[in-house]
């Protein structure tokens, strides 16, 4: 039976994309990505869970930024489409690794960031006036019965 293996990821880049030009002609983009998902716990208090995905384009996607490395910079916030790879490798102390990485088919810019910090990458927003009018960029949700917040999921 046939899989899918396909990945989007909407994010911002934690560092400026790094290419290596090899011999043959070939490139090698590698770049780290940060997702953010922000809730609410049972206090009531806002969460912020990041997790870091390295990212890697070969080919034609990897000399277009190297040509355009320039239009990306950290903190830019980047639509990301591609497939999970895993692989196994032995680092220069002899100790054998595994990493899984995001291979990029697409890469698109969604805005400029600009040097923002990676970890909260969640838009900003005035706490004074966000608890004046007790509603927040992240109350996008309708509320749940009492019943539905004792749920465990």
């Amino acid at each position: 039976m046939a899989g899918l293996n396909k990945v989007m990821l909407i994010g911002r880049l934690g560092k400026d994309p790094e290419v290596i030009s090899f011999e043959n002609g070939g490139k090698k983009m590698t770049v780290s990505l940060a997702t953010s998902e922000r809730y609410r716990d049972r206090e009531g208090n806002w969460q912020d869970q990041t997790e870091w995905h390295n990212i890697v384009a070969w080919g034609n996607l990897a000399s277009d930024i190297a040509e355009k490395r320039r239009n990306y910079i950290k903190g830019d916030l980047l639509f990301i489409e591609g497939k999970i790879k895993s692989r196994q490798y032995t680092d220069s102390q002899g100790v054998n690794k595994s990493i899984t990485e995001i291979i990029a088919e697409k890469m698109n810019l969604i805005s400029k960031g600009g040097n923002l910090p990676v970890s909260g990458t969640e838009p900003k927003y005035d706490r004074g006036q966000a608890e004046e009018s007790k509603t927040t960029p992240y109350d996008t949700y309708p509320t749940q019965s009492s019943a539905e917040e004792d749920l465990p999921f």
